[in-house]
């Protein structure tokens, strides 16, 4: 069995996968609009039916949804950087017009740790594992 987190965007899926590549290298793997889904009538338009990224040997679905409004909330993708250097940039790439929760910063349990929510309102929590705790 495999769990696979899946966002929605309400609207902004497109917007919100574009950003991700440019700004953390998640790669678009599949993008299907409602309006190429057979029978689909005039008015499916252009939203993101189903999306597939990838973020190195992860995977992450993706939707503007059936409609609705707001954000979700119990959740955060937590991305493990290499190095305290890679964290740094994913920190700044995703906090870019975003909210941050927990500045990056050295913590007992990491050498860096952070939480912001991006332009999108997807929560993300990055993280250097300490190399030797004690």
């Amino acid at each position: 069995m495999k769990a696979i987190p899946y966002l929605f965007f309400h609207g902004a899926c497109a917007e919100a996968l574009a950003f991700y590549r440019d700004a953390i290298g998640a790669e678009i793997r599949a993008l299907v609009r409602f309006g190429d889904m057979p029978g689909a009538g005039p008015d499916a338009g252009d939203r993101v039916m189903h999306a597939e990224i990838s973020l190195g040997e992860s995977t992450i679905f993706a939707s503007d949804g059936q409609g609705g409004e707001g954000q979700g909330s119990g959740y955060a993708i937590c991305l493990l950087a290499a190095d305290d250097i890679e964290a740094e940039r994913l920190f700044a790439a995703l906090g870019a017009n975003g909210r941050i929760n927990v500045p990056l910063m050295s913590t007992p349990f990491a050498s860096r740790f952070g939480m912001l929510s991006d332009r999108y309102g997807t929560p993300w929590m990055i993280t250097t594992p300490q190399t030797a705790m004690g």
